[in-house]
């Protein structure tokens, strides 16, 4: 008799040209993720090959329910690390059957930015820190600390082994690992400075691509931790108090900045963001301001400053990139639960695109 998990690791590409594929969409919060899968008659390279879809919006807050159907439109393909073989997983955006996006496909905006001939030409580079928190189920408390109480202060925690300080890391290890099977962009993980939160960073990637490979991999994520029992928060400050928050801190560049003489490109980037700091910071994620207090290795919300090696700063730029005179920045600012779409799309938008009065 076969056990389940013989069942679950059936490798259909032994007896079958069928294959599986996973259908993924943002959800009506904007921050939930949703999938379904559907069988198609063969393997797929590309987005152009898969069929649209659609779902009942009314069930994900996108739709009212007289007029329920949204529709899917695949835009990126990615290996599915829990199926394997052929089997897919597809990032995709929603629209009307009218063929209008709906509210929350931020995706669409993102595309329209990035398709402009200015932003192409600068050949846009980001790398996203995505920061995280691993709760522990049914009681809505990080994994790792004592139920109803608190473990020693932060200090030890940061980039830490050792059972008494870094909590999770069999979840962590298998998302890196899955991520790399699946095709996503991810270049690293490390343990954050609060004890049950961790971080996995994913870039560089060119232009919108880097929301398509941080959403697979929350995706990825979800899935791992589903299958672990552990809870996945993307909360921007899951604990009160003297405890660091989770943030989205967003690398970027363009090859002007990678260029000689980029430094002066990469000041003048920064000065047009901070004349857009409030329109940036409400589009950043929601409970940032929780987030954002001025403490933690943060800069309070209400004040823009930017700094070589500052970690308090709303905009750090890296020593190297100081000595070289090129290079890259980090915006501090993103909560842990921001839209890569809206937060990439909208950098360049005001780097590249806006124009000060």
């Amino acid at each position: 008799m076969a056990l389940l998990t013989d069942l679950i690791n059936l490798n259909l590409s032994d007896y079958t040209e069928k294959i599986i594929a996973e259908y993924i969409w943002v959800g009506g919060s904007g921050t939930d993720l949703r999938s379904k899968a559907r069988t198609l008659p063969g393997p797929v390279t590309d987005p152009s090959q898969l069929p649209k879809w659609n779902y009942d919006g009314s069930s994900t807050g996108q739709a009212p329910g007289k007029d329920s159907e949204v529709i899917l439109c695949p835009q990126a393909i990615f290996k599915d690390p829990f199926r394997k073989g052929n089997n897919i997983l597809v990032m995709c955006d929603c629209y009307t059957p009218q063929g209008e996006p709906i509210p929350t496909n931020k995706r669409y905006n993102a595309a329209k930015i990035f398709s402009n001939a200015i932003v192409e030409a600068e050949e846009t580079w980001f790398g996203i820190e995505q920061e995280y928190t691993l709760l522990q189920k049914d009681v809505n408390w990080p994994l790792g600390w004592p139920i109803g109480g608190f473990p020693g202060p932060q200090g030890p925690y940061y980039c830490a082994a050792g059972a008494d300080k870094a909590f999770g890391r069999d979840v962590v290890d298998a998302h890196y690992k899955a991520c790399l099977y699946a095709g996503v962009k991810i270049s690293g993980i490390n343990g954050e400075v609060m004890p049950g939160q961790w971080e996995f960073q994913v870039g560089p990637c060119a232009a919108i691509s880097a929301g398509d490979h941080l959403w697979i991999a929350r995706y990825i994520l979800e899935r791992i931790t589903e299958i672990a029992g552990v809870v996945l928060s993307l909360d921007p400050k899951p604990i009160p108090g003297d405890w660091n928050g989770a943030g989205a801190h967003t690398n970027y560049s363009t090859k002007s900045m990678r260029s000689d003489g980029g430094y002066e490109v990469i000041k003048e980037a920064i000065h047009k963001l901070g004349l857009r700091h409030k329109d940036h910071i409400s589009a950043y994620g929601q409970g940032n301001e929780r987030r954002l207090t001025g403490r933690h290795e943060t800069a309070d919300i209400d004040t823009f400053v930017w700094g070589v090696a500052n970690r308090g700063a709303s905009i750090r730029v890296g020593r190297d990139t100081e000595k070289s005179g090129k290079g890259y920045f980090e915006d501090r600012r993103p909560a842990s639960n921001m839209d890569p779409y809206v937060v990439t799309s909208m950098i360049a938008e005001t780097t590249l695109l806006w124009q000060p009065n």
